[in-house]
């Protein structure tokens, strides 16, 4: 589905920060073991002295995440100590200090991660929070064994253009390997941007398996597709490329900066959650401050939060608690052809997946 629409500017260095944060970590993965405690921003410096005096320790990747941290502490009095980067690097953090946990909270796009980390025995299990419900779609995120914990969702593989440019875009992948669009097509590595796997995930299971949906990928490169290995997205600004594959969000941001970029949804649509989890091997009082920062992202504070700490990426995110609003330029979330799938079996495939793809597309 096409969605369009214009708005006055927002602030051009949150959605900066947002690539730059998001596109620099898989390749610097061994930069997060220098994140002990000892290196954590704090978000504010007013605790309370009814407050617990264990800090929350937040490893994320989301835009609105040190809004919430500040919220956090200043509702609940409790330290918030903010470690913000990409994937690559909270997942290299978690990984090299399993047998001495430097976390409490994680926190970025993506289930997959998750699901690896659940089957490792990391993470807490059978916890929800109880200060808002999920939505029905809301609840189909939540794995069996409750590790880890959905908090919005977005859409993976959106198709962003510049409505100047293209007047009819492509609206299903098939249409991609038309002649009309060679060499016109951009993606990010999914090696070194998070977001990007999940893409395949989903498009790769709707196609049948990773051997269609590698026969797929095959095909797009036979006709043309650049893949980045920083941000594609700049390029469909410029003018290099007149479709790029990857993030829906990223496309809502620009209209809401007044540039002339549309989203088509295809048919499937890649769902891409924003998830958070607590470390299982926390201390008690850890985990206890754990659990509310999570019933505080769950609360209405919390929601109004999400919806405002990063108005040009992470904030126009499919609300999946009840009460909550989308933000103006999000399409109706019945509107999406949503394709959900497994976390487990396709976490399982992400590594050998993301190196035939360095190897064969990229």
């Amino acid at each position: 589905m096409d969605h369009t629409t214009n708005s006055s500017s927002h602030d051009r260095s949150l959605r900066s920060r947002r690539w730059t944060r998001r596109l620099s970590g898989v390749l610097a993965g061994s930069a997060a073991l220098a994140l002990a405690p000892s290196g954590w921003a704090l978000a504010s410096s007013t605790v309370s002295s009814r407050a617990s005096s264990t800090p929350l320790y937040l490893l994320s990747s989301e835009g609105y995440d040190s809004a919430m941290c500040t919220a956090f502490q200043k509702a609940t009095g409790i330290t918030c100590k903010l470690s913000d980067n990409s994937t690559g690097p909270t997942l290299a953090l978690i990984q090299a200090t399993k047998g001495n946990p430097q976390w409490g909270v994680a926190w970025t796009d993506g289930a997959a991660p998750y699901a690896a980390l659940d089957n490792e025995g990391l993470l807490l299990r059978h916890f929800e929070p109880t200060t808002g419900h999920l939505t029905t779609l809301g609840k189909k995120l939540v794995p069996a064994d409750g590790s880890y914990i959905p908090t919005g969702l977005t859409v993976s593989g959106a198709f962003m253009y510049n409505t100047k440019v293209v007047k009819n875009p492509p609206k299903t992948w098939a249409a991609l390997l038309s002649p009309e669009w060679r060499g016109q097509i951009e993606m990010n590595n999914p090696a070194v941007d998070g977001p990007t796997y999940p893409m395949l995930a989903g498009l790769f299971q709707s196609l049948g398996g990773v051997a269609q949906g590698e026969k797929f990928m095959e095909k797009l490169k036979a006709n043309g597709l650049k893949v980045s290995s920083n941000n594609a997205f700049p390029d469909l600004q410029a003018g290099k490329v007149k479709i790029v594959l990857g993030q829906n969000t990223d496309g809502i941001g620009a209209f809401d900066q007044g540039q002339s970029i549309a989203d088509v949804y295809p048919n499937p649509s890649p769902e891409l959650p924003s998830t958070l989890a607590i470390d299982g091997k926390a201390s008690k009082a850890e985990i206890a401050v754990a659990k509310k920062f999570a019933d505080f992202v769950y609360s209405p504070a919390g929601q109004a939060v999400m919806r405002t700490g990063d108005p040009s990426g992470d904030s126009n995110f499919f609300p999946i608690i009840a009460g909550t609003a989308p933000r103006p330029h999000v399409p109706a979330v019945t509107s999406v052809p949503f394709e959900f799938y497994n976390p487990y079996t396709w976490g399982a495939l992400e590594p050998s997946i993301n190196t035939w793809f360095s190897s064969h597309i990229a």
